[in-house]
């Protein structure tokens, strides 16, 4: 497992504690039987998307400790905090938990 990937799983495992409705969301593309491409998730959404209990919506991008967002990643964001949902970086999974506790929205570190 990749350290953005121990990043992700732990922050997964924070937030089922806490009692939210968390998945991961992967995005990408790959190549059907013809050799067409197919593409899935959004372009810069967050790799953990879900409901807090109270049904707030979050979303937590996951970095490792010298990882930066791409500006998809940041519109992506903006438009979560915009909208009233919660938006995480998270170097660690300290950065969910602080990011929940306060329920602010704001973004934990980048």
């Amino acid at each position: 497992m990749t350290k953005e990937g121990a990043v992700v799983q732990a922050c997964l495992d924070y937030l089922k504690i806490y009692g939210a409705f968390a998945w991961r969301n992967n995005t990408g593309a790959l190549k059907d039987k013809r050799d067409r491409p197919v593409y899935f998730g959004k372009p810069g959404s967050a790799d953990i998307l879900g409901v807090l209990p109270g049904g707030r919506f979050i979303a937590v991008e996951c970095k490792s400790k010298k990882g930066k967002l791409s500006d998809k990643q940041e519109l992506f964001l903006a438009e979560v905090e915009q909208l009233g949902g919660v938006a995480i970086v998270a170097k660690s999974v300290d950065d969910v938990i602080k990011g929940v506790e306060n329920r602010n929205g704001l973004r934990s570190s980048k």
